[in-house]
């Protein structure tokens, strides 16, 4: 016991919801890529400029993770040259709550 409280030292077969969480948001550079989507539709290209020290193939492949998951949204604009906006979902929206209170914590602590 610990301040009155149980610890819950019982494990569980299935990940828990902050493991599941996680797993969605914890990616490298998942969170900022919808951080920068939530003012509207982004080209990829300005959006790796957003992400600085991403790569290129780094982006591709987490836009298509949060693609997949329903976070983001995939538009082609032009096909040649290939032009494609990415814009974040309803689904995605509900996230930015847990991003804004992550953000407000880290500048409220010294890290």
């Amino acid at each position: 016991m610990i301040n009155n409280k149980e610890l819950n030292l019982n494990g569980c077969d299935e990940p828990c919801s902050i493991e599941r969480g996680m797993r969605i948001l914890g990616g490298k550079w998942k969170a900022s890529i919808l951080w920068h989507l939530k003012d509207g539709p982004v080209r990829f290209n300005e959006l790796s400029r957003m992400l600085g020290g991403a790569s290129k193939k780094m982006v591709d492949q987490r836009l298509k993770e949060l693609e997949v998951q329903g976070l983001v949204t995939r538009e082609v604009i032009c096909d040649r040259p290939i032009a494609v906006t990415y814009e974040i979902t309803e689904f995605g929206r509900t996230a930015l709550a847990i991003l804004e209170k992550l953000k407000d914590w880290t500048e409220e602590s010294d890290f």
